[in-house]
């Protein structure tokens, strides 16, 4: 792919050295900026100039991911042996269902951020309880250093293709943090067939005080989480499920709302049961 591909770009110019404008898109791997049509863009400035590591460890124990990490350095990480939750890294990952070329394209922040129902790497960012470390415009290319405001990956997408990024926002990386790795963690996903789109996906994690965590995406316009204080009894956690879902399942070429819902709760009970088992 080149900027060819699209026909209005004037300029690709390393993002490091250039302020955002009206008419600009951040670039990292273009999977879906180069899929279609983009009649409003100008320019485009490639992250890639920034050189940020894919994967850092943090000083407290915990992981940065920079948002120009791609899918498969992703799938490829190993982690500490404590990390008990990295086990539902490979299937989050997977989920996309891409082509090696694609997963190796593709990365962590443009997942995120393009913000669709399916993306697995909201699942993963608001299942273990990420913050988004983002970039405000003029914090690139004027020297003046980044200006930068921290948000929990779970208020970052507000529904399909749209995020709480102001324009010309930039994210910088999403930071797991160390409790959340060493936490027991499960997943669960359906789709009208094995090679289809995610049509529900759940992340379920006990957390070190015994606390319970659930987070439903794919079926729901943005990530819905349920916390509990402790393991709720299946009728509880269906309730409380549906009482923060009603209405709100998709319906689409991928799952009728009515399936979505159904498929949901069975997830959402297998979950809690294998966190159970896992104790």
């Amino acid at each position: 792919m080149s900027a060819t591909d699209l026909d209005t770009i004037s300029a690709v110019l390393p993002a490091s050295e250039a302020d955002w404008r009206p008419g600009d898109a951040w670039l990292a791997g273009g999977t879906w900026l180069f899929s279609e049509p983009q009649p409003e863009l100008r320019r485009l400035l490639d992250l890639h100039a920034f050189g940020w590591p894919p994967l850092s460890m943090t000083d407290d124990g915990g992981l940065e991911i920079a948002a120009t990490c791609t899918l498969a350095e992703l799938r490829a990480f190993r982690p500490p042996p404590e990390w008990t939750a990295w086990e539902v890294v490979p299937p989050c990952v997977d989920a996309l269902l891409g082509s090696f070329k694609v997963m190796n394209v593709a990365t962590v922040g443009g997942n995120l951020c393009l913000a669709l129902p399916a993306a697995p790497i909201a699942a993963l960012a608001t299942g273990l309880d990420g913050a988004c470390t983002i970039w405000s415009p003029g914090a690139v290319g004027s020297g003046d250093g980044p200006h930068a405001r921290d948000l929990p990956a779970r208020d970052l997408v507000l529904g399909p293709r749209d995020t709480a990024l102001m324009p010309g926002e930039l994210l910088r990386s999403i930071r797991l943090p160390p409790v959340a790795l060493r936490s027991r963690a499960v997943v669960g996903r359906a789709s009208l067939s094995d090679y289809g789109r995610s049509a529900a996906t759940v992340l379920a994690r006990r957390t070190g005080d015994d606390e319970v965590a659930v987070t439903v995406t794919a079926s729901t316009p943005r990530p819905v989480e349920l916390r509990f204080a402790g393991p709720p009894p299946a009728t509880q956690a269906v309730e409380a499920l549906d009482a923060a879902v009603a209405g709100l399942y998709l319906d689409d070429v991928h799952g009728s709302a009515p399936w979505r819902e159904a498929r949901t709760r069975q997830l959402v009970v297998e979950a809690l049961q294998l966190l159970e088992v896992a104790r």
